[in-house]
């Protein structure tokens, strides 16, 4: 291994592993798609139990007294076992707080977090704290984005407002919310699929449905307690549905931008059948955030980088990056690089081509 590699691989080494850390959620939506009732149904939900969840104000939440056991300034505690804790200051200083207070057993040991955004917000700046603290990457992970839209207005937003588009973009699990009264949610299905073709499809009837659907996003199982790469990256999602066989390019395939009122959204996967240089690629990496960083919306990729032992797992939204994670082994006997993006205003073939300038390589085929 020359000494490039060494120290490539000794810094991936060095990445913290996900297991230990406390899984979190970002629960995300457009004003009025049925984020509040959404929450408060699972907050009394027994299964929901475990669970501290980060809201504004409890007002808006608007929970039952009945369902309250102790309650103080800035949390209170339900009798369902989860707990509902109000963001003072600021959100790095809440969950900071919480932790510290679970870990002097001061509060319930509750095994995830809930962040709750507003109904204008982008959820890219919480993703980004998470990523960026070093005291909350030791003891948080991410587990995922939620994002719920609404069955009735759901189509007019994603014309309307760049906010719905880019919270359907982002998220790892859409709830179709107020079903009972959008009994056909084919096109609006198709829509989202278009938009972000790794996220699963849920639906609330009245705010319900069920909450173990919502969670374990991440790259760790916690069924198999292990890093599942296959289930975690979704790249057959990626693959046109029109290419039945799922026959794989070198370079990029999947632009799945159909719909006319999202053609600045992309999601496509680049490919690349030889090991990766690490620098090479970290360099590409480098240039594509400084020119594209706002609009690289969400990459996930399990890379075949020269002189490691294993795969490497790449986790970034817009210009920041998770740890890369080195895996024990590869999922099956494939041994591509494999990249999912969900972007704007950037293709596949830009990407495919600028990734293979960078590693010295013909882009190959499309």
């Amino acid at each position: 291994m020359s000494a490039e590699a060494a120290t490539a691989a000794a810094e991936i080494a060095s990445a913290p592993a996900p297991v230990e850390r406390l899984p979190v959620s970002v629960l995300t939506g457009f004003l009025g798609s049925g984020k509040t009732t959404l929450l408060r149904e699972l907050l009394r939900d027994p299964d929901f139990s475990e669970t501290a969840v980060v809201i504004n104000e409890f007002g808006e939440i608007g929970l039952d007294h009945l369902l309250v056991e102790s309650a103080r300034e800035d949390m209170v505690l339900l009798a369902s076992g989860c707990l509902c804790c109000t963001i003072s200051g600021d959100l790095v200083a809440t969950l900071r707080r919480l932790h510290q207070r679970r870990a002097a057993k001061e509060l319930p040991p509750f095994r995830r977090v809930i962040v709750e955004t507003t109904g204008l917000a982008d959820p890219a700046p919480i993703l980004h704290t998470l990523m960026q603290d070093p005291m909350l990457a030791e003891v948080y992970r991410l587990d995922g984005v939620i994002a719920t839209v609404d069955a009735v207005n759901g189509m007019d937003q994603l014309d309307r407002q760049m906010e719905s588009l880019k919270q359907a973009a982002v998220a790892d699990r859409l709830v179709l919310t107020k079903c009972d009264l959008a009994p056909d949610t084919k096109a609006l299905e198709e829509r989202l699929r278009s938009l972000n073709p790794g996220a699963a499809i849920l639906k609330a009837v009245s705010g319900r449905l069920d909450p173990h659907a919502l969670f374990d996003a991440g790259l760790y199982n916690p069924d198999t307690k292990s890093l599942d790469v296959r289930r975690w990256l979704k790249e057959e999602a990626y693959t046109p549905a029109a290419d039945d066989h799922h026959e794989h390019h070198e370079g990029h395939h999947g632009d799945l931008d159909r719909n006319r009122h999202d053609d600045h959204i992309r999601a496509f996967c680049v490919t690349r059948s030889s090991p990766l240089d690490w620098d090479r690629f970290a360099d590409w990496v480098e240039m594509m955030i400084s020119l594209h960083g706002a609009n690289l919306l969400r990459i996930k990729g399990v890379l075949n980088v020269a002189g490691a032992d294993g795969p490497i797992a790449i986790h970034g939204v817009q210009h920041l990056f998770h740890p890369p994670v080195e895996l024990k082994a590869w999922p099956d006997a494939d041994r591509r690089s494999r990249l999912v993006f969900i972007t704007r205003d950037i293709d596949g073939d830009t990407m495919a081509r600028s990734l293979a300038a960078f590693l010295g390589e013909d882009a190959g085929p499309a």
